[in-house]
């Protein structure tokens, strides 16, 4: 099966696996594992802030820093189709008594206006006040896209005058970098807490890192415990980190131009399923509105083809290159996929 449900299904290659057996190893709960604490100097370095810490998904990740910015009650704003508001089912609500809302960006990229025109901050005793913003880059539901960084600056500039924080949920911020060039400390410096997933593009097994200042991590510590996050022998997943970062991050452009061939290959059929040049990273989402067929029906004569996608919605399906997916493997797609796409447009 051509798995392009998404790329967290990579499994690791031989020589992650050799690395996870070679892992020198400790109590990290005591902070003895080398490998770990190596793995979070590491990340903190790439991504400019004091320190990280090592979470096993990256939606603890996200709570972990948010609940570092905003206090129960207080209000956390985002894209309407973000991670932390759609896909972390009500965690942020949940586990911290955080309130959220919400504005809505076409591909889910980010306007700084667009946040700011919902942003109450300092509201007083009598209503909720806007503590935190979160960003989502590369904004997954939003099929992959790349938030502008003069959008983020200038949200960030703004923010930071009105006492508002920013939280990066940057589970795919690699793309974004290797698509790019934008270097991770320049997205960095303007986040107060930021997440990466090693678990997607990089295709480590597990793990996510949470980076911000020395103090917040010295919180977050606590409540990755509390919330039942605290590991031991860590450094097995941790030197699967290590391996993806020395070897799987440059691949990643290999997944963008993967990605690419499936949106101009759908779009061959009709523009009206996805525009190509809107494929930024390795997500392309079509748009079956135009189509007499459903995603879910769709999907299914896919995997009939040995071809595996997800349905996002009646009318929406995604595809997402990853690691273990070749060039033959896109070859197939592109020779099954216009096909069925051209048959449900004249039926």
């Amino acid at each position: 099966m051509i798995d392009l449900r998404s790329d967290t299904v990579t499994v690791p290659s031989l020589g992650m696996r050799e690395a996870i057996l070679n892992a020198k190893v400790g109590d990290d709960v005591y902070g003895d594992d080398p490998t770990v604490n190596s793995l979070e100097e590491r990340i903190a370095e790439l991504l400019g802030t004091e320190a990280a810490l090592f979470a096993p998904t990256g939606s603890m990740a996200n709570q972990l820093g948010i609940r570092l910015l905003v206090q129960p009650g207080e209000e956390l704003i985002a894209e309407t189709n973000s991670h932390i508001v759609r896909a972390e089912l009500g965690a942020a609500a949940v586990f911290s008594g955080i309130t959220t809302r919400t504005w809505e960006a076409q591909r889910g990229i980010l306007r700084a206006e667009d946040a700011l025109a919902i942003a109450r901050p300092n509201s007083g005793p009598y209503l909720v006040s806007t503590t935190a913003i979160a960003v989502e880059n590369s904004h997954n539901f939003g099929g992959g896209s790349i938030q502008p960084l003069d959008q983020i600056v200038a949200l960030r500039k703004a923010s930071r005058e009105s006492g508002m924080f920013m939280h990066l949920d940057g589970a795919r911020l690699w793309n974004a970098h290797v698509a790019t060039g934008i270097s991770l400390k320049e997205y960095g410096k303007n986040f107060d807490t930021i997440s990466v997933c090693l678990s997607k593009g990089l295709g480590a097994p597990v793990g996510s890192v949470l980076a911000t200042t020395k103090e917040r991590i010295a919180a977050a510590r606590i409540w990755r415990k509390r919330y039942g996050g605290g590991m031991r022998q860590v450094g097995v997943l941790a030197a699967a980190g290590h391996y993806a970062l020395d070897n799987n991050l440059a691949l990643l452009k290999h997944d963008h131009l993967r990605a690419k061939r499936i949106a101009e290959a759908c779009a061959s059929v009709s523009p009206r399923l996805v525009d190509p040049t809107t494929v930024d990273t390795n997500i392309v989402v079509l748009d079956l509105q135009c189509m007499s067929i459903s995603a879910a029906e769709l999907n299914a004569q896919l995997i009939e083809a040995g071809i595996s996608a997800a349905a996002l919605g009646p009318k929406f399906l995604r595809f997402v290159t990853h690691l273990d997916i070749t060039d033959a493997d896109i070859d197939q797609v592109v020779a099954v996929l216009p096909g069925l796409l051209q048959r449900s447009l004249v039926a």
